[in-house]
C-alpha cells in the first residue's frame, strides 16, 4: 500500500479557558500610569456575550481567507460565580452550547463535588468533551449515571493506552484533537475512585504514536495540566503542532500599559510546539493563525490574547479630584490604541439567554446587602511584598465563628489560600459577591483534633506544596491561612523541620506555643480534611471528626451579618 499523500492546512484557532461561571461581564479596573496624570478608570470587561461576539468575527475572518476555524475551551467551566451556585453544570451547558465551541477538555474544578455533576453536564453539551487520561473503562455499572457511556466523551483506552481523539477535516485533510487533564486530580479534586487518572506524558506519547499510525501527522492538544507542565511536556513529545492550555490562569502577551502583567510571549516556541492560555474568567480569549505543511510540521503561526472591552469607560465619582474632560479622553483613546484590547458588543442571542433564563435569581441575590466595607480587602494566595491575603484570615475565623456557634470549642481555623477566590472592593457586599465570587465553592466546614505535631507538619506540608520547596507541588493554592495561629516558616531548614515558633491565642489574647502532643480543635473545609495539597498530615486527625451542612459562604455570610466592621479587623493572620 502507497504511503497517503498529505496536504498542507492553514487554521486559525480561537481558544479560552478557566471561564469559571463568568457569563456576565466583570468590572475591570486599569492603572494607566502612562497617561499624564496616571488614571485608573473602570471598564466592562468579558463575559460570555462578548466572547460570542469576538468569536463570530474571527470566524467570518477564517471563512473569507479559507482557513478552517476550531474554537476549543481548556477546562474548569464549573465553579466561580452564583451562575454555578444556582444552577450547577446546567448554566454551563447552555451558554457554552451558545458560544458554539468545537470542543472541552476537563479541569480539575469539574470534579470538586465528584462525577455526577460532570455526568449531568456531558448530558446537555453539544461538544466532545476531551479527557483522554481519564480512564472510565471500570466505571461502575451500578451508577445511574456514567459518563464513559456518553458518545461524546473521549477519554482513555487502556487497550492502546492512549486518548481518543477527534478529527476535524480541513479541505479533505484530517487534524486531530486530544485532550489531558491533570493526573494529580485525586489530589486537588474528587474523582471517584472507580475512575482513576492516568500519567499525562505517557498517554501523550502513546496517543501521538497511535494518531501517527492512522496516517494522521497534525495534532492538536487541548489541555489542562498547567503552563509550565505544557511547556515540559512540549520538550518532552515531539509531533504536536499546538498546545491550547488552561489551569494556571497566565495571559500571555504584554497588557502592561493597562496596568496588568507583562508576561510571556503569546506563543511559546518549543520544540516544533505552540504553547499557548488566555487568562481566566472570561476577560479575554486567544487566537492564532496556524499552517502546517504536508508532514504536520508548523510552518507559519501568528495570533494574541486579546482582552475584551465595553465601549464605555467610567471614573469613581467619590474621588475627591475633580474629573479632567481632556485627561478621561486620553485615556479612552489609549485604551482604544492597544492592540491588544477589541471594543465589542453583546451578543443578543447569548445576552438573551443569560438575561431571561439565568439573570433573575442571581440579581435578587445580588440586591441582599450583609455588610458595607470601609475600605477593600486585598487576597492574594502567596504572601507579596505588600504582605500576605487579608481575606483569608478573616474568612478562617469566619469558621471558627460558625462552628462556635454550633456548640463546637475550636480553638484555631486554618484555609487554603485557593478557597478564596477574588479580593473585595470597599462599599456594599451582597450576598452574590460572596457566594459568587469571593467564595464560590460548594464546600462544607467540618471540626477535628489534631496534636499538636500533626498541626505543625499540616501546616509544613501546604507550604512545601504550595511553593514546590522540596515537594512536586500542585499550585499556590495549598497556601495555608489562619485565625488563632501563627508561626515562621524557614525555607532553607530540613523537610519535617520549617515551621517554627508555632503559638495559638486563646480568647484572652493571649499567646501560648503549641505543645506537639497535646490535642487541639480546629475547622476548615471539607476539602482541607481529606489531606488535598500538602495536607496530608491533618488525616491524623482524633476520632469523632465531623463535616457540618454549614458552607464557606454560609459562614462568611454569617460573619459579617453579625459582626461590626471595626471587629473585622482584630482577626488573627499568619506571621511571617
Amino acid at each position: 500500500m502507497s504511503e497517503k499523500r498529505h496536504k498542507p492546512v492553514r487554521m486559525t484557532v480561537a481558544h479560552i479557558n478557566d471561564t469559571h461561571s463568568y457569563f456576565e461581564p466583570t468590572s475591570l479596573q486599569l492603572h494607566l500610569n502612562h497617561v499624564e496624570p496616571a488614571i485608573e478608570p473602570y471598564v466592562s470587561a468579558g463575559g460570555f456575550a462578548r466572547i460570542a461576539t469576538r468569536s463570530k468575527q474571527l470566524r467570518s475572518q477564517a471563512e473569507s481567507e479559507q482557513r478552517q476555524f476550531l474554537f476549543l475551551h481548556a477546562g474548569d467551566c464549573f465553579q466561580g460565580t452564583l451562575y454555578f451556585s444556582l444552577f450547577k453544570g446546567r448554566a454551563n451547558a447552555d451558554m457554552l452550547n451558545a458560544l458554539n465551541i468545537d470542543a472541552m477538555t476537563l479541569g480539575n474544578h469539574e470534579l470538586d463535588m465528584g462525577n455526577e455533576p460532570v455526568a449531568d453536564f456531558v448530558q446537555r453539551i453539544d461538544f466532545p468533551f476531551l479527557c483522554g487520561n481519564w480512564d472510565l473503562s471500570q466505571e461502575l455499572m451500578s451508577k445511574e449515571k456514567r459518563i464513559g457511556q456518553h458518545n461524546g466523551v473521549y477519554s482513555y483506552d487502556p487497550v492502546t493506552r492512549a486518548a481518543k481523539w477527534i478529527t476535524k477535516e480541513v479541505d479533505g485533510e484530517p487534524v486531530a484533537v486530544f485532550g489531558l487533564s491533570i493526573d494529580k486530580m485525586t489530589d486537588i479534586a474528587n474523582p471517584d475512585s472507580d475512575t482513576p487518572f492516568i500519567q499525562a506524558l505517557d498517554v501523550a506519547r502513546h496517543t501521538v504514536n497511535a494518531i501517527h499510525q492512522t496516517g494522521i501527522n497534525k495534532i492538536i492538544l487541548l489541555s489542562h495540566l498547567g503552563y509550565e507542565q505544557d511547556k515540559a511536556l512540549a520538550h518532552e513529545v515531539e509531533g504536536i503542532g499546538l498546545i491550547v492550555g488552561g489551569h494556571s490562569h497566565r495571559l500571555q502577551g504584554d497588557f502592561s500599559a493597562l496596568g496588568f502583567a507583562d508576561d510571556e510571549a503569546y506563543g511559546q516556541h518549543i520544540n516544533g510546539t505552540y504553547v499557548v492560555q488566555a487568562g481566566y474568567h472570561a476577560l479575554s480569549m486567544g487566537h492564532c493563525h496556524i499552517d502546517f505543511d504536508e508532514h504536520g510540521q508548523v510552518t507559519g503561526f501568528e495570533g494574541q490574547n486579546e482582552l475584551l472591552f465595553g465601549r464605555r469607560v467610567f471614573l469613581d465619582a467619590s474621588l475627591s479630584q475633580p474629573r479632567n474632560d481632556a485627561q478621561y479622553q486620553l485615556a479612552c483613546d489609549w485604551i482604544k490604541a492597544q492592540t491588544n484590547v477589541v471594543i465589542c458588543k453583546k451578543d443578543p442571542e447569548v445576552q438573551s439567554l443569560l438575561r431571561d433564563k439565568y439573570m433573575p435569581r442571581v440579581k435578587a441575590l445580588s440586591e441582599q446587602v450583609v455588610a458595607v466595607l470601609s475600605q477593600p480587602l486585598r487576597h492574594v494566595r502567596l504572601p507579596d511584598e505588600k504582605g500576605g491575603s487579608e481575606l483569608a484570615p478573616m474568612v478562617a475565623e469566619s469558621f471558627l465563628y460558625a462552628m462556635r456557634n454550633l456548640g463546637h470549642d475550636i480553638q484555631f481555623a486554618m484555609h487554603n489560600a485557593g478557597g478564596v477566590r477574588s479580593s473585595l472592593h470597599a462599599g456594599s457586599v451582597s450576598v452574590a459577591d460572596i457566594s459568587g465570587k469571593l467564595l464560590p465553592f460548594a464546600v462544607p466546614i467540618g471540626v477535628y483534633r489534631i496534636h499538636g505535631q500533626a498541626l505543625a507538619d499540616c501546616i509544613e506540608g501546604a507550604i512545601n506544596n504550595a511553593t514546590n520547596n522540596g515537594v512536586e507541588g500542585t499550585g499556590s493554592g495549598s497556601y495555608p491561612y489562619m485565625s488563632r495561629l501563627r508561626f515562621d516558616y524557614d525555607a532553607q531548614a530540613i523537610i519535617g523541620q520549617r515551621v517554627t515558633s508555632l503559638e495559638i491565642c486563646d480568647d484572652q489574647g493571649q499567646w501560648q506555643p503549641v505543645e506537639k502532643n497535646k490535642i487541639y480543635c480546629g475547622t476548615s473545609s471539607a476539602y482541607t480534611m481529606k489531606g488535598k495539597e500538602g495536607y496530608d498530615a491533618i488525616l491524623q486527625q482524633e476520632p469523632g471528626s465531623i463535616v457540618t451542612t454549614l458552607s464557606m459562604a454560609d459562614c462568611f455570610a454569617q460573619y459579617l451579618t453579625d459582626c461590626h466592621s471595626a471587629e473585622l479587623e482584630t482577626t488573627y493572620s499568619i506571621h511571617q
